[in-house]
């Protein structure tokens, strides 16, 4: 492992001359209308567990069974954002990416033998886009809310997107030489539900978007609440000490395997010990909220992509061309969302073999990376 990480640094060093990338900090103050949950935070394992076997009971609707009411929360946020750009000057789109749970905003650009799983790389230095990853609130060095249940939201986080989409777009993000008429969102799992409903409540947001890891199929969501061995964040040694109690994270590497990883040998070894060793703690209030929004028809009118390993867990159930969970009605899960996206001037249904839910870190990750890249370079 250490001389994997050693190639990987020293690949990354190679790597930064052919493109110019800085971390921001960027301050935003915003607020949104939030679930108000009846829950204390788990801290214990036993608490753990039993939320995920409450959140995973067939048949129950937990989130709806612990809530209140709702509340507008508001508060001042510092989002950790990288911005990579060609060596000749800003790329003709950027491309804004948000990650999903058990991550941060190296999940774009990882750096693991290196180019082979960066796709910031491929979009910066062969296809000449700017890039700008962020750590999501709660999460790596964005701010991290107190209030794990009632504050780090889905809502909240969509609220976070805009403010920064909004001043990417006017060119008030100090470090960023430009502002950007044209703006192209990318989310994984999580992300891919908080850039769904960014563009549908602001269809003009974005001009394109890709949604990786993700289905609107919520019946398989259990398995991975369960795969995942979840255990309190004091409980993992690399995050204890960066993170209150109330957060939760991976608690070993075959939970990560299940959660992100296909079986048949096709991803390195290595990388499931560098995602376990790297892995990054998620809220129950974002578990809660996962849904909130992505049952809507979606009112965006532009290019749509959504491409997602085929034994993908939490959104295909681990094979994403079994269709009888929506009666036969669809080629494949991923289809099944193309009533909800009507307006759109393109839809794009992929399903990628031999890879999961963490497309990034298997062997077919460039693959991946050039079928977005084929779609946006035509659609946008």
């Amino acid at each position: 492992m250490k001389s994997a990480t050693f190639l990987a640094v020293a690949s990354t060093a190679a790597l930064a001359l052919a493109r110019k990338c800085r971390d921001i900090k960027v301050p935003v103050s915003i607020s949104a209308e939030n679930m108000v949950f009846d829950l204390e935070p788990p801290t214990t394992e036993i608490d753990v567990t039993n939320f995920y076997l409450n959140l995973a009971q067939q048949g129950a609707d937990f989130p709806s069974a612990l809530t209140t009411g709702t509340a507008k929360v508001s508060g001042d946020y510092v989002l950790q954002t990288t911005y990579c750009e060609p060596d000749d000057g800003p790329g003709h789109t950027l491309q804004v990416m948000t990650h999903g749970v058990g991550f941060d905003r190296s999940y774009w650009d990882l750096p693991f033998q290196p180019p082979q799983y960066s796709y910031v790389a491929e979009a910066v230095d062969t296809h000449g886009y700017s890039t700008l990853t962020w750590d999501r609130l709660g999460v790596g060095m964005s701010t991290h809310p107190d209030d794990t249940v009632n504050e780090t939201q889905l809502a909240l986080e969509v609220a976070a997107l805009k403010a920064l989409t909004e001043r990417l777009r006017a060119g008030k993000v100090c470090g960023i030489p430009t502002p950007y008429d044209a703006i192209v969102h990318l989310g994984h799992s999580f992300g891919s539900a908080i850039t769904y409903n960014l563009v549908n409540d602001d269809p003009d947001s974005s001009q394109g978007i890709v949604l990786t890891g993700f289905s609107q199929i919520p019946d398989f969501l259990g398995q991975f609440a369960l795969g995942a061995n979840f255990v309190p964040v004091r409980k993992v040694a690399a995050l204890a000490a960066r993170y209150e109690p109330g957060y939760i994270a991976a608690g070993s590497a075959v939970g990560v395997h299940i959660a992100f990883l296909p079986p048949g040998g096709e991803f390195d070894p290595d990388i499931l010990d560098f995602g376990f060793e790297n892995a990054q703690p998620h809220t129950t209030g974002e578990l809660l909220t996962v849904g909130v929004g992505t049952g809507e028809v979606n009112a965006f009118a532009g290019p749509c992509m959504i491409i997602t390993g085929e034994r993908d867990v939490p959104f295909c159930g681990g094979d994403c061309m079994s269709t009888a969970s929506v009666d036969g009605k669809f080629d494949n899960l991923i289809q099944a969302s193309a009533p909800m996206f009507p307006k759109a001037s393109v839809f794009n249904a992929t399903v990628v073999p031999k890879t999961a839910h963490g497309s990034h870190f298997g062997y077919s990750a460039p693959d991946v990376f050039a079928t977005i890249l084929d779609f946006l370079g035509t659609q946008v």
